[in-house]
This record gives C-alpha cells, structure tokens and sequence, in this order.
C-alpha cells in the first residue's frame, strides 16, 4: 500500500483534494498543483469556488499569474462536491479552527470535513490536517471518526498525520513554497508518506516528528511563544510611559546585543488568525490534566487590554486639548491587523473603533487595502487621506503602520497624532506626535 502511493507521489500521478480554500489552503493548492500533481480543492463558499475556477485570486500571498496558470492547464479546480474524495489519492484539510465565545475551540469546521471525507475515503489515500488545534485531535478526533465513517483502518488502509500550517501573510520573503514543514504521522508509514508529498511540493524542507500530538504541540508552542513576548514588550510600553522613557528607543538599544534578545515591539493589540487564538487551544487542553497555564492566560490579559490602554491615553491626550472625547473626529490609519495585507481577522482596530465609539467619538478610517468592512453590525467604507480630512480631525490614530501611507504628509496637516506602531519614525519634524 505505502509503496503504490509513494510511486504515485513520486511520479506526480497522485492526485490531491485540499479541503479548505483560504489563506491556508489556496496557496498550499497553487504550490501542489505548480509542483505538477492534479489538485481538487474543496469549499462550501460558491464564491470562492467560482473565483478560483475563473482563475480570480482573492488571497494576498497568492500570485494572480500563478493561479490563473494553474487553472488553465487544468491542474486546480475548485468543487463543493465531497464525492470527488473518492478519486483521490492524498487530501489535506485547511479549514479554520476559530474559538468560540466562550474562548473555547470550535472544531465544527474540522468535524463536518471529517465526516464528508470519512463518507468517500478510500483504501491507499493519505489524509494530512493542517489547520491548527489542540495536541491530541488528529488521533482523539479524526481517527476514530475517519474509521467510524470509512469502515477502514488507519496505518493499515489510508495514512493520517498532522503538519501544522505556517503561513505569515504579507511576508515578502518566507512563503508557502519555502518555508519548512513539520510533520507528524500516525506510525512511520503515514510519516513517510505525508513527508514525501511535502518534500516534492515544498523547498523549505520537512522536519518529521515522532506523532501528530508532537507536531500539533509545536504549531502551538511557536504562536504561545509570541503572544508572551508580545505580553512582556507591551507591558514594558506601559512602564516606560510612566517612567517617561521612549521604549522604541530602549528596543533599538537592547537590539544591539548579538545574543539572547530578540526584537518584539509593542502595539495596540494582537490580530490576525493565530498568535489571538492558538494559545486558548492549549490551555483549554491543559484543564484536562488540572493545570492552569498562568503564564500563557497573563500574557493573554496583557494583550487584550491594550486595545482599551491605547483609548485611556487618547484621553489623557485630547484632555490636554481640553476636548472632550465625546464627539471629537479621530481618523484611524490601517484596521489591517498587520501591514500592507488585506486582513482585518481579530485586528486591534476594530476594538478600539468599538470602544472609542462607545465614547461617543466620532470614527473615519483609511486603509488602502481594505476599502470597506463590516463589524458590530455596522459597515465603514475607507476614506481617501486629503489635507481638508486631516486638518478638520482632532485626533489622527495610527493603528496599522502601512507603508503605503505619506506620513510626512499626514504629519504637516494634522492637529495631532498619537502613533501606536512607530510608524513615523523617520519623520523629522514630531512637535504633534505622540509615541505609544
């Protein structure tokens, strides 16, 4: 069985389904199907299955000329229809894993592809999850109910193994293609075959690991490991502000040292669809053994406040204006959780927009790369930056430093601007600036 498959792989005859047609899943179909293998993805979304078979990219990492290749040749078609399972030899599952409102993991998304897949799966195949979750799912979770479904048995008649996502929208330089893989399978076979898939798709190289439980851990470890960092340089912005000390300054300098120290710098908040929600997998799994994770919960703390910190300084700052927040114009710069991306998942902003309107504060935004969207039921259209805008508001609000942005601009026409991302930092003239 391994050794058919492994020859299909090998020879790029096996054909490969990608469950899953989002930030994760279409660049990893684009890359499988550039690699030369026939890719199948699957969606719920008519519209997404519409773009990608019209050859229309809506993803940021993906290269519109590589798409509409692929899906001329005849390598990528998108379906709805789970039924193409069943001609299929390898299938990767990319759906999201968001949280609920209780902060606790919503597997929905991963159990109804579980059973579509399980209702089709066929003998030989090779199934791979990528999206992330707890240590435990992939043989806890989709074993059983791949077996349960299917009426076969795994490591004996299909492969199943987890190899967690790594995808940094907006990075110019580690993409799908060339970043690493690590890859946990249940029992060496499903190992060696999930890697050899990767290995003949991606140029970063596979890191094998000794069980999907391990892999699974590790997607965590790297999100929990930023979101603490990320806790402990926002909470030194704080003191320093106390203290009257520049902690950008004190950043620059500790950067220096060649060993030790690596660079996080502080914000309004964390977004984006990881580093806010992975680390709520792990301790949520952590109650089942009766132990708190502490460290991880205080970071989590951390983070979430800053949306409301950075509202407590624009106070303190249009009360040094003798204006109340209650119907001031504040313009925010970028609701992008991250630069020069089109994705506003979990982004700071639209906290801050919610409690600064809380207030009574009156909210435009620009972002040039979202034009509109919508959020506590209401919908915000971007507004171009002009010399009148900037003049006539009594608070500009950088958020999301995008470099697209004139910032020399925006500072000669604007009252006063309080710049939670550094963004400014080369401009010379700072007399109406204030630094987060």
């Amino acid at each position: 069985m391994k050794t058919d498959l492994l020859n299909k792989i090998e020879n790029r005859t096996a054909v490969v389904s990608v469950v899953g047609l989002g930030y994760v899943g279409l660049p990893l179909a684009v890359e499988i199907a550039k690699a030369g293998y026939t890719v199948i993805g699957i969606d719920v979304n008519a519209k997404i299955i519409d773009k990608v078979n019209a050859g229309k990219n809506y993803i940021g990492d993906v290269k519109d000329a590589e798409l509409a290749d692929v899906v001329q040749k005849g390598r990528l078609l998108a379906v709805a229809d789970f039924g193409l399972i069943s001609k299929v030899d390898c299938i990767v599952i990319c759906v999201p894993t968001p949280l609920d409102s209780n902060k606790q993991p919503d597997l929905s998304f991963i159990k109804s592809a579980v059973v579509e897949i399980g209702r089709y799966l066929q003998k030989d195949t090779l199934v791979v999850l990528e999206s992330t979750t707890y240590p435990g799912t992939t043989e806890e979770l989709l074993r059983p109910a791949l077996e349960e479904k299917s009426k076969l048995i795994c490591d004996r008649d299909f492969f199943l193994a987890f190899s967690p996502e790594r995808v940094d929208p907006g990075n110019n330089t580690y993409k799908t293609r060339n970043t690493p893989k690590v890859v946990g399978g249940i029992g060496k076979d499903s190992t060696e075959t999930a890697s050899a898939l990767y290995r003949n798709v991606i140029e970063g190289g596979v890191f094998e690991v000794s069980s999907p439980a391990v892999a699974e851990m590790e997607k965590l470890l790297e999100n929990t490991y930023r979101n603490i960092n990320i806790a402990l340089i926002n909470e030194m912005a704080i003191i320093c502000e106390q203290m009257k000390i520049n902690i950008w300054e004190v950043i620059d300098a500790a950067r220096t040292k060649p060993y030790g120290f690596q660079a996080f710098y502080p914000g309004p908040g964390i977004g984006g669809h990881c580093i806010p929600l992975d680390p709520f997998y792990l301790t949520w799994k952590a109650r089942e053994f009766d132990y708190h994770t502490r460290l991880i919960e205080l970071s989590g703390e951390i983070n979430q406040y800053m949306p409301q910190y950075v509202v407590e300084r624009i106070y303190r700052i249009m009360n040094r204006f003798r204006k109340p927040l209650n119907g001031s114009g504040v313009l925010v710069l970028g609701v992008a959780y991250k630069p020069d991306v089109a994705d506003y998942r979990e982004s700071p902003a639209l906290k801050v927009i919610e409690l600064l309107e809380e207030e009574g504060a009156e909210i435009q935004y620009s972002d040039p790369h979202i034009p509109g969207f919508s959020h506590g039921g209401k919908e915000y259209t971007s507004i171009r930056l002009t010399r009148d805008i900037l003049q006539k508001t009594d608070l500009v609000l950088v958020i999301t430093s995008h470099r697209s942005f004139d910032y020399d601009f925006i500072q000669e026409n604007s009252r006063f601007i309080f710049d939670t991302r550094n963004a400014m930092k080369h401009v010379k003239e700072r007399k109406n600036i204030e630094l987060l």
